[in-house]
Order: C-alpha cells, then structure tokens, then sequence
C-alpha cells in the first residue's frame, strides 16, 4: 500500500471508531507533507508497508506530544473539532515546517497504543475457552506487551453484558457497550501473566506515561482517566514485561514446562501487522508444534485481537489445542474497547 493510502484507510479507521479530531488530525497530515522537509521525505518515501507500520498514527503522535506539552495552540481548533480542512492542513503544515527535527523521531519506532479497554476481549475469550471445557485456571503470554497495561488485567474488574469478573477492589472497571448475547458466566482464575516488548515503556516513569498519552485519541477522554488509573497500579506493582523479540519470547515461554490444570494462552492485541513476516511464521510454527503436545489437562489456546483494515473494526479471535486448532471468531470490537459485539 502506498503512503496516501494507508492515510486515506486510517482516516475511515478513525471515523468508523468513533475519532473525528483523529481523523481530521490524520487527513491534515496527508495533505501537509512535502518533501522540502526532513519529516515530510521520511514519511513520504516510507520504505516499508505504511499501513501495517502504523505510520499515519506515528505522525498523529508526533503533533500531539507537542501539543501536550503546550508548543502547539496552532493546532487547538483542530483538537477543539472546530477547524475546517484547509485550517487544520495550514496548521499542521506550519507545524511540520517549525518543529519537523523535534518531531522527526516519533517515526523510528511502531504506535504504542496500549489500551486497557481492550483487555475485556482476552477475558471474555477465556471464559468462552473455560465453557468449551478448558481448564479455567490460566497462564497468559503476551508479545507486543508495549507498557505492559494488559498483564495486569487480573487487577481490573469486568462487567461484560451483565456478567462480573475480577476484583471488587479492582484497580478500575471495564464496562464496553455490550452487544449480542453476554458471554459464559463461569469463575475463571489468571495465575500469571508474562509479556514482552522489542522497546518496553515504563509506566512508572512519566516520559513513559507521556508517550502512551500522546497515542491517545483526544476525544476518547476516558482513556486518559484510565490510563492515569493503570499507571497508578503499576506504580503499586509493575506488570512482568521484559524486552524480547516477540518469536523469541514465544518459543521460550512455549518451551518451559506446563502445571496439569493449567490453561497455558498466548495473547496479543493490535501488534501482529508490525511483526516481521519471519516472525510471526515462527510463533505459528512454535504454536503448532505446542499445539501438538497438547493434551485435555495441559491445553494451549491463542487469543488474537487483531485490527480487519476491511470492515474498520478489531476482530477477536481464538484457536485451542487440543481442539484441532481451528480459528474461531468470538467479536468484533471498537478499536479502543469502548464496544463489543459478542458472537461467540
């Protein structure tokens, strides 16, 4: 796909979800880039696959990190959702001229929009593997863990169409429009959960805290309040995240030995498309090999919450061995969590 294209589809990405200021920010960008500037030539004559590099998000990211730390009230009618096309491109443009070195490193590396909303897709998954007669205690490992909001799902509550999991102190709650029938209400128990990151951001630092925000939609404010939230737990007990190649990781996790009544569940949301095509043929090829060592009390399942650029929403989706391993679509869901609908 070429860059205006992959602009042009993150544009309908973010209207179908919900994201207007987004969007417009994402369609100024497009127009503004010019190859008189450092940034504009990096973006425009991107080397990779620019959509499944996230690169129209990285550029979103870059003005608005700017903007939160108070260099840009050029952009605020933008922000605000009142500026009109050719005011938003003028704009951006501007920005683009003045800051494009300051801003020019937030195209190195892939988006971190870690987003605990989404975590209520890998809880209602484990409780529809638990009524398929799957264990319901689980050990979870995840790749593209970025700052790790999602190992710490044991700490949040759910309210999943009317059926409650997790703590009653919980760090927050999780409540997504629920749409379709509400999942299997059974009691499920998450022993671990161990995750990984090629680049892992530290919550507990505000430099950390500061890049998740800058990768926030702005006009899905409830998302600041739980990123504050989540920050807050992890200041009381970091997530385990480690920094590892994602097929590494896999392969060793896969390879330690699995308690009897364990559920063992690889998981990932919004990562797979920033993995090298080398990588994820091996975590395929280490899943299957996993898959056929699986027996009832030792099962292995694999989560997926992965974004369909075709009908602009997440797609959940699960396999479990053994179980022959077929891929079943349990959702599709609102980029950010804020709605599910259940067709498991």
């Amino acid at each position: 796909m070429d860059v205006m294209a992959a602009f042009a589809n993150q544009v309908d990405y973010c209207r179908a979800n919900e994201a207007p200021v987004t969007a417009a920010i994402v369609a100024a960008v497009a127009k503004a880039l010019r190859t008189t500037t450092a940034f504009g030539i990096t973006a425009l004559e991107w080397p990779g696959d620019p959509q499944a590099d996230g690169l129209p998000l990285r550029c979103a990211a870059a003005l608005r990190s700017l903007h939160l730390e108070g260099k840009a009230r050029i952009l605020d009618p933008i922000y605000r959702g009142t500026a009109e096309p050719e005011e938003a491109e003028a704009a951006v443009a501007a920005m683009l001229a003045m800051h494009g070195d300051a801003l020019l490193p937030w195209l190195d590396g892939p988006p971190q929009t870690n987003e605990a909303g989404r975590s209520a897709g890998y809880i209602a998954a484990m409780l529809w593997l638990a009524a398929q007669g799957l264990p319901p205690r689980f050990e979870l490992i995840e790749f593209g863990s970025s700052a790790g909001i999602n190992l710490m799902l044991d700490r949040y509550a759910y309210d999943l169409g009317g059926v409650r999991v997790g703590p009653y102190d919980a760090a927050l709650t999780i409540k997504p429009e629920w749409r379709g029938s509400p999942p299997p209400s059974l009691d499920i128990e998450i022993l671990s959960a161990w995750g990984c990151d090629v680049a892992p951001i530290d919550l507990t630092r505000e430099s950390g805290r500061r890049r998740l925000e800058a990768y926030i939609w702005p006009e899905q404010k409830e998302r600041l309040d739980r990123l504050q939230k989540v920050a807050a737990a992890a200041r009381a007990k970091p997530p385990n995240l480690v920094e590892a190649e994602a097929a590494d990781f896999v392969e060793a996790q896969l390879s330690r030995p699995q308690d009897d009544g364990v559920t063992r569940l690889l998981v990932h949301s919004i990562t797979w498309q920033y993995l090298p095509r080398k990588s994820q043929e091996r975590i395929g090829e280490a899943m299957a090999r996993a898959g056929s060592r699986a027996a009832p009390d030792r099962p292995l399942g694999w989560v997926q919450l992965e974004a369909d650029r075709q009908i602009l929403r997440h797609v959940l989706e699960v396999q479990y061995w053994p179980g022959g391993g077929e891929t079943r679509r349990l959702a599709e869901a609102h980029a950010h969590g804020r709605w599910l609908e259940w067709q498991g």
